[in-house]
């Protein structure tokens, strides 16, 4: 399935520590038609719909729909920051190219 780093689920964390609207959503991943490379990746906050898979990763609640654990079997989830800012990154073993931005792959 999906994992994530222990540096992405603390940025994750974070974000539910800074807002309490969030309360009680799971982090929502998928992949959708777009990007310059046929699929790019998305993050949002939800909760959890029939045919989802949710998945538990350090405390963290994570949810998926089917097509997007599809595409995303194998991926690990990063947070990266360095001097000119930071975000999240995807390694996809499934991405067969993606853009030079990081965003979208091929599959």
């Amino acid at each position: 399935m999906l994992t994530m780093t222990p540096n992405a689920v603390e940025k994750v964390k974070e974000f539910y520590a800074n807002d309490k609207e969030l309360a009680g959503k799971a982090l929502r991943v998928f992949v959708e038609k777009g990007g310059c490379s046929s699929y790019q990746y998305g993050f949002t906050f939800d909760d959890k719909k029939d045919g989802d898979t949710a998945l538990d990763l350090s405390g963290l609640n994570l949810v998926i729909d089917g097509t997007s654990a599809a595409l995303l079997a194998g991926a690990v989830i990063d947070y990266k920051e360095d001097f000119s800012g930071g975000g999240f990154a995807i390694s996809n073993p499934n991405a067969k190219k993606s853009c030079g931005c990081g965003k979208s792959f091929d599959a």
